[in-house]
């Protein structure tokens, strides 16, 4: 009689993952490729980034190299010659970063390559389909009622984290003077003239209102523009923006507040979320779910990608899950709390407005790496 083997290969662990944004796809890919079967949840009926530019420092760059994103990425972005601040129309400070990369791009840019990137990988992602409410023991509950066990669940659903709330966790949350109203124009190099408009430039008038127009190149046709004026300042805050009264405080960048003017945009106020913890049993948050920040340091992104990339890296061959994902917040966190904490108190402060303000402590987060000895 012929003896009947039995196969010793172990079942492949399984993640599920609610939101496919940035955080939610570097977290699906970078487990993908440690042999995780990956299943993220987009509650919107199609795959797509909203939104005008963003910057990625060394810490989130080196994330996309590592899951295979960065060509991508590269071929449509530019890494600006300076980091120029003007205050009151004089600059007073021209930064550059040395060997720390930073590229500024549009944020459809950088969704498609991460999209790409986990598609390659063979992640599976379902639209139309919302994680209401998570289990610590593992497992999510759709929308539709339907519930799916997993391994391992990340709540990468934003601020507005269904997941997070569903599981009570304790989080504080601040909301700063000031907001944002970001759009994306084209560059009007041309029409603004001579000038070194390849820069970043960070415009400040805190007399006789406070204004302030972050310009931000993203490649040879786009420019990422940034309106931001105090939540009580119901003109600056408008939107459609007032183009007369940017344009009165900013004449030289006129061309581009016209284009700016003629979209609808949004104003978004500055907050921070601060959690007690970012993991219970067999769940974790990343990204704005976790520790939502002021964009002052530009590393919202770049913190949500690091962060998910370590813990795919953490999890990835633990005997106790459970166990790694503490050790992973402990490990990873001080690093994202000091930025959020600097990110608060500059948009508290104003004090960018000063120039010079990306010291090496300040740019700690841009050049720590978790793709390293871990990676």
């Amino acid at each position: 009689m012929p003896q009947v083997q039995s196969s010793t290969k172990a079942k492949a662990p399984h993640a599920e993952i609610a939101g496919a944004g940035y955080v939610g796809l570097t977290a699906a890919t970078a487990l993908r490729q440690r042999g995780w079967t990956v299943r993220v949840h987009e509650k919107s009926p199609e795959l797509r980034q909203f939104g005008a530019g963003i910057f990625l420092w060394e810490n989130g760059l080196r994330v996309l190299e590592k899951t295979g994103a960065a060509a991508d990425v590269f071929a449509n972005s530019v890494q600006p010659p300076v980091y120029e601040t003007r205050f009151q129309h004089k600059t007073v400070s021209k930064e550059t970063f040395g060997p720390i990369r930073w590229r500024t791009m549009t944020r459809q840019n950088l969704y498609s390559a991460v999209l790409e990137a986990a598609r390659r990988a063979g992640v599976e992602i379902v639209v139309n389909s919302e994680v209401v409410s998570a289990d610590p023991e593992g497992a999510i509950q759709l929308a539709s009622g339907e519930v799916l066990k997993a391994d391992l669940v990340l709540g990468a659903d934003g601020v507005g984290s269904k997941v997070r709330d569903s599981l009570g966790f304790k989080q504080t949350r601040t909301k700063s003077r000031d907001g944002i109203t970001r759009l994306l124009v084209p560059r009007k190099k041309a029409e603004l003239g001579p000038g070194e408009w390849d820069n970043v430039i960070d415009f400040w008038n805190l007399e006789p209102r406070v204004l302030r127009i972050l310009y931000v190149p993203c490649d040879e046709k786009n420019l990422y523009v940034a309106f931001m004026a105090p939540r009580e300042d119901t003109q600056g805050s408008r939107v459609p923006l007032d183009g007369d009264l940017w344009a009165e405080n900013f004449p030289e960048l006129r061309p581009v507040i016209e284009e700016a003017a003629k979209l609808a945009g949004r104003y978004d106020g500055y907050e921070t979320t601060v959690l007690e913890k970012w993991t219970t049993g067999k769940v974790a948050l990343i990204g704005d779910a976790a520790n939502a920040m002021c964009p002052a340091l530009a590393q919202g992104a770049g913190c949500g990608m690091m962060n998910a990339y370590s813990l795919a890296v953490a999890v990835s061959g633990a005997q106790d899950l459970e166990k790694a994902l503490r050790d992973w917040q402990e490990r990873e966190r001080p690093t994202t709390d000091r930025c959020q904490e600097r990110s608060a108190y500059f948009a508290a402060s104003r004090s960018m407005s000063k120039g010079n303000q990306f010291t090496p402590t300040m740019l700690e987060t841009a050049m720590y790496d978790v793709t390293g000895s871990r990676g």
